[in-house]
């Protein structure tokens, strides 16, 4: 109810009109592609209990909006002097203006105050807890802090994790995959958090490390462990054709797959056939296909 094309369509049905094709009409923009579906969905009747309800609604979304309005115009008066700020923590991704003007809002105008970033992030709530037995440290609750604070760093991660080429999305990414995406939120919530804190007591402006950062950083470790991966990846291998098949045409072999075992240079398919891969020096890898075939050609392939 608060799109244009929204509000156009319940202005003309308050007007008079109920023709769904000139209702779909009204549509703006992408809804234009559309049409169709609009014109199903406007299918319909509006009774004399909803004329006399629209109005009302509408002049109370009216009013919200415009209490919205000033109580924005009366934040933007009041942080004036910290325009500076507000532009360097809106440069950091997930962070808008609103949320740069919370984060000033709950912490307050001079983030001195705390010595370091780690008192800032334990006043949050956003450090782990103290969990350790026989010198073992396992997972523990994040400590109690500051809840509005710390929901508003949470909402900015989840939308920093979907910016594109950006370190803090790699961080999202790299933690949800072994610990799920709510440790992973709370985790980038706390770097957010900490490069704010830089940013405004030490004066500088935010760089984007890259999503490749944590790859670069250890090349070798990276190249180990997708080495690896393809070792234990299947290799897809297609029968050949049934040497009596002729020119009958007859249906191929069924698709089989098989796994290259990283110490042995054995092919183990899984289905019908057997064959074995060996490593010339010369050449690369080939399969040498040696068929069993039972039963009547064509049948049970």
């Amino acid at each position: 109810m608060t799109g244009a094309s929204a509000r156009a369509i319940l202005q003309a049905l308050l007007a008079g009109e109920e023709a769904p094709a000139a209702l779909a009409d009204l549509a703006k923009g992408a809804l234009r592609h559309k049409l169709p579906e609009l014109q199903q969905a406007l299918e319909g009747r509006v009774g004399p209990h909803q004329r006399f309800l629209l109005p009302i609604q509408l002049a109370h979304l009216d009013g919200l909006e415009a209490l919205i309005e000033q109580v924005s115009a009366e934040i933007d008066a009041r942080l004036s002097p910290m325009v500076d700020e507000v532009r360097r923590l809106d440069a950091i991704p997930g962070v808008g203006r609103a949320t740069a003007e919370a984060l000033l809002a709950e912490v307050g105008p001079d983030w001195t105050r705390f010595p370091s970033s780690g008192q800032l992030a334990a006043w949050a709530g956003l450090t782990p807890g103290q969990d350790e037995s026989a010198g073992k440290r396992r997972s523990g609750r994040t400590r109690k802090g500051n809840r509005t604070l710390r929901s508003i760093l949470v909402e900015a991660a989840n939308a920093a994790a979907r910016k594109r080429n950006s370190y803090l999305a790699a961080q999202f990414r790299r933690i949800a995959a072994r610990r799920g995406k709510k440790k992973a939120a709370v985790a980038v919530a706390h770097s957010i958090l900490v490069i704010a804190y830089h940013l405004l007591t030490r004066g500088t402006e935010y760089e984007n490390l890259g999503a490749n950062y944590f790859d670069e950083r250890n090349r070798s470790r990276v190249e180990r462990r997708l080495t690896h991966r393809l070792e234990q990846l299947p290799v897809p291998c297609r029968a050949p054709p049934h040497p009596s098949a002729g020119a009958a045409g007859l249906p191929r072999g069924p698709r089989t797959q098989g796994r290259l075992s990283p110490t042995r240079s054995t092919f183990e398919p899984v289905g019908r056939f057997s064959g074995e891969i060996k490593q010339r020096p010369s050449e690369s890898w080939k399969v040498k296909w040696s068929t069993a075939w039972s039963g009547t050609p064509g049948a049970g392939w």
